[in-house]
């Protein structure tokens, strides 16, 4: 540990947190100028969900990567390296291959098929109103539980970077992050919140950027000595941080733990429903294929920079430095930045960190806004009879309302790991939404019991399986004896299922319950509308006529 790092760890407070307070205000600043600026052409429900289809690919792309590269691919996967190495860059690795999936199998189709939601797409050919519900159900779990995701990192930078270790100053924070995010979603929509994502993107990829060739300068642009510095940090076992294993290697559960994440993440993308409303802010299909093009590049340039922070954070700042911090292992490229050009490059690369979280959340929250009101307000409750205005009023109704819950519940999850929250929602979209979308688009005699067996089935059996797993309750450090899981009290344990992702077991359950939901039920599908629907996915044909003027 550097002398720098190890002065700043005496007294609990990384850098200059007005500093940090300053220039993360400039952001919001700026942003709010481009919202507020957004905000003047909404002028009806497509410009409000879909941004009136304004945006080219690689603008679109460029969104799609800021709404995708989370807290938990900047802050998480570095401290997953710096701590895991191999282990930790798999996450990488997943991510990024989920996007190989995503642009196969659903973007171009999904972008030809519906108008603004994924229920769009799952009701063309189904039973509206239960399909609609379902849907919007299974959107609102995963949009909750990355929500999670986000306010728990908001609330571990906060600890990090301003000194402020209370719960309570910490919930403050979480409370004022939330109340931003509104205030964008509120004011700009879809197109207000697609710029955000644009600016922090750029910002985010270039301070990774700069940082991973300032890194390489300090090993004289040799990786391998960086790999090597590692190792020295990490002691006796320093090896172990190349080789693959170090995490989920030890035992044939750990092994399994693996496989279930892998799962998750690589299936996850594809039905997660904030990625895949991105499609209808283009204009065509084409744009919706170059959008996903662009991402990929964009995505995979960012986690190639995250090997090298990983291990840099381990070679410059040390593994037992970033566990002791206030932010734990989310804390590595931080403290990387803090190490490399003090109290400037901290609040640069914090301020980052947050707009990363404010964009991502925003762009949360106006997806699940979109789904309630959009597929259970005007589809559901009000059987399609209902004006756009109304409709965009109600979901400006949504947004407060999520954002509210957002607050409570991550002040609840403050402290958690936020890569794990995130793979779990991943695990919720493979398992309630990937099953129906894909049998949907490709299946002929699926119908609509199918489709509600198979997320019900998914949705319910993903929940659960979390609820009685590790992650829950019963997880104890074995040298520590302190609880690792989300109930710290040591003496509950209600764990059954030892898989800490369920994705394993609700993946597979939700495709299979929606072949047999399928067989079970007397409804013959709908062949002409599969045709249609067939027609229109692969070629664009009509998909036009989905936008509501």
């Amino acid at each position: 540990m550097s002398a720098r790092v190890m002065a700043a760890a005496e007294t609990a407070q990384i850098g200059d947190p007005a500093v940090n307070i300053g220039i993360f205000l400039a952001f919001v600043a700026v942003t709010l100028v481009v919202v507020f600026r957004a905000s003047k052409s909404n002028r009806s429900a497509a410009d409000y969900y879909a941004a009136g289809r304004s945006f080219t690919g690689p603008q679109n792309g460029t969104a799609i990567a800021g709404d995708y590269l989370s807290a938990a691919s900047f802050l998480g996967i570095c401290g997953a390296i710096a701590i895991n190495g191999y282990d930790g860059f798999l996450y990488s690795i997943g991510f990024l291959v989920a996007w190989l999936v995503a642009l196969l199998l659903v973007a171009e189709l999904m972008r030809n098929t519906g108008k603004f939601t994924m229920a769009d797409v799952l009701s063309f050919r189904l039973k509206q109103r239960p399909v609609r519900m379902a849907a919007a159900l299974a959107t609102l779990a995963v949009v909750f539980f990355y929500l999670l995701a986000q306010m728990a990192g908001a609330g571990g930078l906060v600890a990090l970077l301003l000194g402020i270790e209370s719960s309570a100053g910490q919930g403050l924070v979480i409370a004022i992050v939330g109340a931003l995010m509104i205030l964008y979603v509120l004011v700009g929509g879809m197109k207000g919140t697609t710029w955000v994502q644009i600016i922090k993107a750029v910002l985010l990829i270039a301070g990774a950027g700069i940082m991973t060739i300032w890194v390489l300068g300090n090993f004289g642009m040799d990786f391998s000595a960086v790999l090597q510095g590692a190792i020295d940090q990490a002691g006796p076992d320093g090896e172990a941080l190349i080789e693959p294993g170090k995490q989920y290697g030890a035992t044939s559960m750990t092994r399994l733990n693996f496989l279930s994440l892998a799962l998750a993440l690589v299936l996850g993308t594809a039905g997660l429903p904030h990625v895949l409303m991105r499609f209808y802010t283009v204009p065509s299909a084409k744009e919706a294929r170059r959008s996903v093009v662009w991402a990929i590049w964009l995505i995979g340039i960012f986690y190639l920079f995250t090997l090298v922070l990983g291990y840099g954070a381990g070679a410059l700042v040390g593994p037992d430095a970033i566990r002791s911090a206030p932010g734990g292992v989310n804390s590595a490229a931080p403290l990387l930045a803090f190490e490399l050009g003090g109290t400037v490059l901290l609040g640069l690369i914090s301020a980052v960190a947050f707009a990363t979280i404010l964009a991502v959340v925003a762009g949360l929250t106006i997806t699940a806004a979109a789904s309630f009101a959009h597929d259970i307000y005007a589809s559901v409750i009000k059987d399609g009879k209902v004006e756009p205005d109304k409709e965009v009023r109600v979901a400006r109704i949504t947004v407060v309302v999520i954002g509210l819950l957002a607050i409570v519940g991550g002040i609840f999850a403050n402290g958690q790991n936020v890569a794990f929250l995130v793979a779990l929602a991943f695990a919720v979209a493979a398992s309630a939404n990937l099953p129906t979308i894909l049998y949907s688009l490709f299946w002929k005699r699926f119908n609509t019991s199918g489709a509600l067996w198979s997320m019900y089935g998914g949705l319910i059996s993903c929940i659960a399986l979390i609820a009685l797993s590790p992650v829950v309750s019963g997880k104890v450090d074995p040298t520590t004896g302190l609880s690792l899981s989300m109930i710290k009290d040591t003496s509950v344990d209600f764990a059954i299922i030892p898989l800490e992702n369920p994705g394993l077991i609700s993946i597979p359950l939700a495709f299979v319950l929606g072949i047999v939901g399928t067989f079970l039920s007397k409804t013959p599908a709908a062949p002409g509308k599969f045709a249609e629907m067939e027609v229109r996915s692969l070629t664009g044909a009509g998909a036009e006529k989905a936008t509501p003027h």
